[in-house]
């Protein structure tokens, strides 16, 4: 059989045509009972998530608290170690970032210092350096949400011997 052009052009555009003659439909977006049911879903999952993610904040805090604490504390073991000796209750923690000048002078005080800054505790407020301590030779402490000592939950105190 040979190859005829008209034929060819012929048959083209009957399948052209015939792709073009069927009504073809559309969707053109959600229906409203679509949207619907979405939206139930998403309210669904926001009363079961939402209530467990509202409490975490308190959490972390704590565990942000307890971080600082096990620095603060890798930091006075340093200075102790070059020192042989704590920072003094006057000296405070601030001995950590600054050479002290009051006594004891440290004799080996690490230039440049242990901390590059005193960290404040996640509610804001400053922690407690003890000398001598009340749970150890040195206390380091935060008094938690409330900012006062004792407390439950989460404004029970976090200390370096927990």
């Amino acid at each position: 059989m040979l190859f005829h052009p008209t034929k060819a052009m012929f048959m083209r555009a009957t399948l052209v045509q015939q792709r073009t003659d069927f009504p073809t439909r559309r969707r053109r977006g959600f229906t409203l009972i679509e949207v619907m049911v979405v939206i139930v879903i998403l309210g669904i999952l926001a009363a079961l998530v939402v209530p467990r993610v509202l409490s975490r904040p308190d959490e972390a805090r704590a565990v942000a608290a307890k971080q600082d604490l096990a620095v603060i504390g890798q930091a006075l073991k340093l200075y102790r170690l070059d020192n042989l000796r704590y920072p003094s209750g006057e000296q405070g923690l601030n001995a950590l970032v600054v050479k002290p000048e009051t006594a004891p002078l440290p004799p080996n005080w690490k230039t440049g210092g242990y901390l590059e800054r005193l960290p404040k505790d996640p509610w804001g407020n400053p922690y407690v350096y003890v000398n001598p301590g009340l749970h150890g030779e040195i206390d380091v402490l935060t008094y938690g949400a409330d900012g006062k000592p004792g407390g439950d939950g989460f404004d029970a105190d976090i200390g370096s011997w927990q």
